[in-house]
This record gives C-alpha cells, structure tokens and sequence, in this order.
C-alpha cells in the first residue's frame, strides 16, 4: 500500500506563479529568429544573378560552335563536279556494273566513308545511265539481280525495277539517278550529295 507524499519540512519552499492555461496546457514562449540583415539580403542576391549570369555566359560560349557545326552542313551547298569512271570501251552495252568514285567534298578525316558507289548501265554506245547504289528508304545499299533484271535491298525487302522505279517493299522514291555524260570516250559522272529520305 502506497503511503502518501508528507511534505518534507526541511526543504524550501517555493511559491511560483502557475499560467492560468486551458486544459492544464504548457506555455512554451517562442522566439521569431531576428529578421537578416537587408544589405546581406541584396548581397546574397546581386552573387546568385551573377552567378547565373556567367552560368549562362558559358554556356552560350560553349553552345555556338556545337550550334554551329550541327547546323552548317544544312546550309552548305556540297559542290558537284564530273569524275571519270573510265573509258567507254571498259563497259558492255546492256551491262549494269558497280563503279566506285570519291564523293564531291570529302572531309579532311573521311577516310574510307569518302568513297561512294553507284550503278552503271552502258545502255547503247553512247547513252549511259546511272543509279544511287543507297535505297531512298533509309539508305541501305541495294544490289542489282542480273537474272531478273531488278536492284533490290535485302535489309527491309524493297525492289526497283531497271529504271531505278519502285517495284515492292518500303521505298517512297525511286533511285536517285547521277547525271552521266561522255567526253572524249571518257565515261564521265556528276558527283552530287544523295539525298535519302527517313521514311518507315
């Protein structure tokens, strides 16, 4: 059995004011936080424009030149010249071959991607015709069949007929056609940028 408190005579006693709260709450008296100094306010904010200010500074400075290099080829005119395939004695009339030749601007660090191809056929003994050896689908290239007389992809199954038209499959275009002359018995192709579509 509990005994209860007896008030020990001997201590002091203490006779402290009790608030006067509802519901026996305790009062705890909050300090506000002294409002910042208005001139370190200003400072903090003229550094933290400053800082986005050169931030942004940067990269502008960076961004031009990559701006500049992703954008320049779009305005740039690839220029076209004529370069020789060979002799027109070296093509058979009726024959369609692959000839090899340099693209018209190389780049000083193309390399092999400088080399570019395209299909010749000697249609009589002076008419010649040439075909873009990349699908207007996405560029893959095609080859030419001999027995059945068609160029065709093998990566997503587009056909063209002999004339460079399309003949099945995903192509929305037809080869794209080089201009091709003769001078002195000299077989002769005009170099052009080959434009190839991204269509699915």
């Amino acid at each position: 059995m509990n005994e209860p408190d007896i008030p020990n005579p001997d201590l002091p006693k203490f006779n402290l004011p009790v608030p006067d709260l509802p519901h026996g709450r305790l009062h705890m008296e909050t300090h506000r936080a002294p409002e910042s100094d208005p001139d370190s306010l200003s400072r903090r904010n003229f550094f933290a424009k400053l800082c986005i200010a050169l931030s942004g500074l940067c990269a502008l400075i960076l961004g031009v030149p990559v701006v500049g290099f992703v954008l320049a080829p779009l305005f740039r005119k690839t220029p076209e010249k004529w370069i020789s395939l060979g002799k027109t004695g070296e093509f058979q009339i009726g024959k369609t071959v692959n000839v090899t030749f340099l693209d018209s601007s190389p780049l000083p660090w193309a390399g092999i991607t400088a080399k570019n191809a395209a299909w010749l056929r000697r249609a009589s003994a002076t008419e010649f015709i040439a075909f873009s050896v990349n699908c207007t689908h996405l560029g893959c290239p095609v080859r030419w069949l001999p027995d059945a007389e068609l160029f065709m992809c093998p990566c997503h199954g587009g056909v063209y007929y002999k004339d460079g038209s399309v003949a099945a499959g995903p192509p929305p275009h037809p080869l794209t056609r080089y201009q091709v002359r003769v001078v002195n018995d000299e077989v002769q192709l005009q170099a052009a940028a080959t434009p190839i579509t991204t269509t699915l």
